[in-house]
């Protein structure tokens, strides 16, 4: 025989399982028990971690809705960057390409298109575009890229949110990025997936080795500084080819852009201006 009482079963609103828990706390009170305020609260602790599982997801959801879709806008990003000086065509056609609003949180993508760097977390930064197409040029002033008309073999150390391999998949043919922070790696990957960049590979690893399977390179650019350039860099340039790299000056003055050619004979270096990027990490962090 079945009872004609139903038992209520979940979903039940939240503001409801509270009441309940603290009248049924004030119950056991009253007859002697031992349940409590504390007790009550604990019982829906666990919706705290839903809560908070539901806005690390808006902050990762690409913006939309806020105009930031049009080409209009990346076209006014692109002006400003040829009047403070960029003219290479090539280098501004990606950037009227790539949406920089999808690789930066939802919180900041109004800031997208403005000329700043904007976190990225984990102690990380998106770059200003007007630094990251600085260092693209600079690197199409190599000699195997002059010859070419792009950028041939790419290694890029620190993939960042994703968005300058993105750019150097257009400027480049094959183009291999290394990343050792797992969170920004998978984060990366999960933005570039929906651009299906075919020449694109990405590679968890330690970044100061580079990538010595891919190499030789025609062209090298990191987003982050030591106080040298690692030999393995130079190991892995292709004759012909170019490295862009921020480097620490000595004596804590700073960071300069580097910029080396590897020749027949030997390596040339040059230095290029004041720059502030991260510093320049080993090993893999998970």
């Amino acid at each position: 025989m079945t009872s004609e009482r139903t038992t209520r079963r979940f979903p039940v609103a939240l503001g409801r399982l509270a009441s309940a828990s603290a009248s049924a706390s004030a119950k056991e009170t009253a007859r002697g028990g031992v349940a409590t305020r504390a007790s009550a609260t604990a019982l829906i602790r666990p919706q705290r971690h839903v809560a908070a599982a539901h806005a690390d997801a808006a902050r990762s959801r690409p913006a939309v809705g806020l105009g930031l879709d049009s080409a209009d806008v990346r076209a006014r990003m692109v002006e400003r960057l040829r009047r403070e000086g960029a003219g290479d065509a090539r280098v501004l056609a990606a950037f009227a390409e790539v949406p920089r609003h999808l690789f930066v949180d939802a919180g900041l993508a109004t800031q997208a298109y403005e000329d700043t760097s904007l976190p990225i977390g984990h102690g990380q930064t998106i770059s200003k575009p007007s630094v990251v197409a600085r260092m693209l040029e600079l690197l199409f002033g190599g000699a195997n890229a002059q010859e070419k008309g792009h950028l041939g073999a790419v290694l890029e150390i620190g993939t960042g949110c994703g968005y300058q391999a993105a750019l150097l998949c257009r400027l480049g043919r094959r183009v291999i990025s290394v990343e050792r922070l797992r969170p920004l790696h998978d984060k990366a990957r999960t933005l570039l997936a929906t651009m299906r960049e075919t020449r694109l590979r990405l590679v968890y690893g330690d970044g100061v080795i580079g990538h010595a399977p891919g190499a030789p390179y025609d062209s090298i650019v990191a987003a982050a500084g030591g106080s040298e350039i690692p030999q393995a860099w130079l190991d892995q340039l292709a004759v012909g080819g170019r490295l862009v790299s921020p480097v620490q000056q000595p004596g804590g003055r700073g960071q300069v852009l580097v910029v080396v050619d590897r020749r027949a004979e030997g390596f040339a270096r040059a230095v290029h201006g004041a720059v502030k990027f991260v510093p320049l990490k080993s090993g893999l962090a998970r």
